[in-house]
């Protein structure tokens, strides 16, 4: 049901596009529409990641330059049956990650500096199990697609009084220029509500499978919960000069983001994923593993603790939020 809500609303997005174009350009402002749209989408399917890696200054690491996060990464990528993703860090103190990539073949995850010295060893764990959980469900792809056909909205609008709406053959405007100019203000809002729908439903549901993933889903809540705090208190730079990456963060990164401006975010209410996870983790009715994978070997996974992921009592990197 969310795929279909998900594929719902991306139609409704795309519809929203070319209504635009041809309300503010015609017949002419709809072609128009089609082909930005076809384009920016294609461009987008092949190059957002590097887009937004290169945006955000993330660099790529490996197991001789950032052992534990390739580590962590390694295994949950195996509980999850996925290929092993790029791994990539990010020299920002606001701990925040995100998950890139057009397919699980050609994903990535980066995490802040910021993350990894103020987060343990078991909320990183459920932090990446949540980026690979959007890398699961190709939701890299969908957020992106909506983004661009926002964005291209946008564009369509600020450029909307010079299509002019388009005429017939007697030189009568083919559509009520009080109809275009509200479309131009409108059509703007109504994708911004429709990209913040499809990104907040992704949100939950990568919580839901990143605690399957990493079997633990208080490892998570505990994680967003220090994220919040961080990102009220410490600014993001590569996201603020870049604010159209917001919505990948697992916890939105921008200094605006409580307030009246909370209405009109990509990310759900930080208090209610918090809830679900917990509620999730009271009720135990949630399988140690995603549908479809196989378990791991039980040699494979270095017991620490009890823990697959080292012991919260050995790691005392608990940061100052929490």
């Amino acid at each position: 049901m969310n795929y279909f809500k998900t594929a719902l609303l991306l139609a409704g997005l795309t519809g929203f596009f070319l209504v635009a174009g041809y309300l503010l350009g015609g017949q002419s402002g709809l072609v128009l529409a089609l082909v930005v749209a076809l384009g920016m989408n294609l461009f987008a399917y092949w190059n957002s990641d590097k887009m937004v890696l290169r945006m955000s200054n993330a660099q790529e690491v490996g197991p001789e330059t950032a052992p534990e996060l390739f580590g962590i990464v390694q295994q949950l990528a195996q509980r999850a049956n996925l290929p092993m993703p790029k791994v990539y860090l990010i020299d920002e103190d606001q701990p925040n990650a995100f998950a890139t990539g057009r397919d699980p073949e050609h994903a990535a995850v980066a995490a802040t500096t910021g993350l990894l010295r103020n987060l343990s060893r078991e909320e990183i764990a459920g932090v990446m199990a949540h980026e690979l959980a959007h890398v699961r469900h190709r939701d890299t792809l969908i957020m992106t697609v909506a983004a661009t056909l926002s964005g291209a909205i946008g564009m369509l609008a600020s450029f909307g009084g010079l299509m002019g709406g388009g005429r017939d053959s007697e030189g009568r405007p083919l559509v009520n220029p009080i109809v275009a100019i509200a479309a131009m203000i409108l059509a703007p809002m109504a994708a911004m509500l429709v990209q913040m729908a499809i990104s907040r439903g992704r949100e939950y549901e990568a919580d839901r499978m990143g605690a399957e993933i990493c079997g633990q889903p208080h490892w998570l809540a505990s994680a967003l919960a220090k994220l919040h705090a961080g990102t009220q208190q410490i600014h993001n730079q590569a996201a603020e000069r870049n604010p159209a990456t917001a919505h990948m963060y697992i916890a939105n990164p921008l200094a605006a983001a409580g307030g009246m401006s909370s209405l009109f975010s990509t990310h759900p209410p930080m208090e209610e994923r918090i809830a679900r996870l917990q509620a999730m983790a009271g009720a135990g009715g949630y399988s140690p593993r995603p549908a479809g994978a196989s378990r791991p070997a039980r040699s494979s996974i270095p017991q620490t603790g009890g823990s697959p992921w080292g012991s919260a009592q050995q790691d005392s990197r608990r940061g100052p939020w929490g």
